[in-house]
């Protein structure tokens, strides 16, 4: 019987060594803060999540070393196991990351070392996998994406400034990112013979390998567009608009048995449960054992705009079952018309359902919720990216949504609670068709295709994201396409509707 080797552990390296003097601040660059959090802290966080990392090692500018470990702990970031002082260089630091590494290893084990610029927060899971497996068959990778610009080569003549000597072919030119990734025992063999040369400089560490160790092809992994790095002040300004417009798919399945595990004894609030997303929500968790509080207007009578309605279903929840695990806010109003045209009436019931009632569902939901470091789930729209006409109210209310769910997913960081939200494309729920009537049969989302990513969501520890649900998610295919698994939630769905007798 043969037995594979059990795979390389893969250690990424976060450079914090910037100092912020580029863009004109008093701190680091990597402490200023977007999207509620400091660029450090959300690039902490992809490794932190990257089931191909096993372990982080951040090298901070030595002044600051305190505030970084500072971070780590108010963040919880477990797989950072090494807050290190960086070196003056680029390559000293390198080197003071090569030592580190080493001294986790048992006497000759090797391991992956992925280098990654602290100032580059909108890194994919992606990119961090390709670059892992490459790993596997090369002994170094770099990341890189094509240049779009025509890149010229100019000499400076004297006072007359510069002039073009060569404009390479464009086709041929890539634009390098981080990560890059090492075997250790090559990145280290590779420092080592620059160490005796005296004329020895590097800014980046592909470039040892290919000067020092030039039998050792560098392979390239297709990196990505988002994966910028803030080093200009306009950077600071797209980096924090990237953030508020990013959306991610969802977390993958974790399979019939967790779902049981994870949800059996666990107590569930459904604010907008009575229909739609939130009724088969409420019945696909039941029938993975959790007990289940389904609160709607039409069938308990619960107004989420009235805050004792709010506190009193969670009051109750508590009381008979001793816990609350699950928020989840799918109520809301969609009214279709001009502003101008809209009365007063109208307008304030968009405000209290939309708004209002979600800020007062979090600030009821805090007290459970850190009991048992649960999770807040809300819903916005597809349209919160840009306010669409003859909806403005619901648009702007829905974008409120997304602020309100990374502002807290930050604020009860510390108290263990996670806060998401769903963004599903166009749902055939009875709202919209209240509001739009009946369009064309295959044309929407189903709310169980919807309610089901919920589910992935609320047990996964995502926090802090907005996670789109889209037509051609896997979720979303009719139950004949689906794997086992998947139809094995719809089963579980049909089988709870037919004992309500819906």
């Amino acid at each position: 019987m043969s037995s594979h080797p059990a795979p390389r552990r893969t250690i990424a390296v976060v450079l914090a060594g910037g100092t912020g003097q580029r863009i004109g601040l008093e701190i680091p660059k990597q402490l200023l803060k977007i999207a509620g959090k400091s660029i450090l802290e959300h690039t902490l966080h992809i490794f932190e999540n990257a089931p191909d990392v096993d372990e982080v090692i951040l090298l901070m500018t030595p002044a600051y070393v305190d505030d970084a470990r500072r971070i780590v702990e108010k963040a919880r970031l477990a797989k950072v196991t090494g807050v290190l002082a960086g070196g003056a260089t680029r390559s000293e630091t390198t080197r003071i990351a090569i030592r580190a590494a080493a001294e986790r290893l048992a006497g000759g084990e090797d391991c992956n070392l992925l280098f990654h610029d602290a100032v580059r927060p909108l890194l994919s899971q992606r990119v961090v996998r390709e670059c892992v497996e490459s790993l596997e068959r090369y002994q170094a990778v770099d990341v890189a994406i094509p240049s779009s610009d025509t890149v010229i080569v100019t000499r400076t003549h004297g006072d007359d400034g510069e002039f073009i000597t060569e404009v390479p072919d464009r086709s041929r030119l890539r634009r390098g990112q981080t990560p890059q990734g090492f075997r250790l025992s090559t990145i280290a063999a590779a420092y080592d013979r620059a160490a005796a040369d005296p004329f020895f400089q590097a800014t980046d560490d592909c470039s040892v390998v290919v000067k020092y160790l030039p039998d050792v092809p560098v392979h390239v992994v297709t990196g990505d567009d988002y994966n910028m790095k803030v080093t200009q002040p306009v950077d600071v300004f797209i980096a924090d608009k990237l953030f508020q417009l990013a959306s991610h798919a969802a977390p993958a399945q974790a399979g019939e048995a967790a779902y049981r595990e994870q949800l059996a004894g666990k107590t569930m609030v459904v604010f907008g449960g009575s229909y739609g997303i939130g009724a088969d929500i409420a019945r696909i968790a039941e029938g993975f054992g959790a007990r289940v509080f389904a609160m709607g207007r039409s069938t308990t009578g619960t107004h989420i705009e009235n805050p004792d309605h709010v506190e009193e279903a969670l009051s109750g929840a508590y009381a008979e079952t001793g816990r609350i695990d699950y928020v989840v806010n799918t109520a809301g109003v969609l009214r279709v018309g001009r502003l101008a045209d809209t009365d007063d009436a109208t307008v304030r019931e968009a405000l209290e359902v939309n708004y209002l009632a979600p800020v007062n569902i979090a600030r009821s939901a805090y007290k459970y919720l850190s009991e048992t470091g649960g999770q807040l789930l809300l819903f916005t729209s597809s349209s919160y990216t840009r306010g669409r006409a003859e909806y403005s109210l619901y648009s702007s209310t829905k974008a409120a949504m997304v602020n309100l769910t990374q502002a807290l997913a930050d604020e009860w960081a510390e108290d263990g609670i996670r806060v998401n939200c769903v963004n599903p494309e166009r749902t055939a729920t009875p709202m919209r068709t209240k509001a739009f009537g009946q369009e064309p049969e295959g044309s929407l989302l189903t709310s169980e295709s919807v309610a089901l990513t919920s589910l992935d969501v609320l047990v996964s520890e995502m926090t802090g994201h907005v996670i789109d649900v889209r037509k051609q998610d896997p979720t979303s295919a009719p139950v004949s396409q689906r794997s086992g698994f998947e139809a094995a939630l719809a089963d579980v769905l049909i089988r709870t509707t037919e004992d309500q007798g819906v």
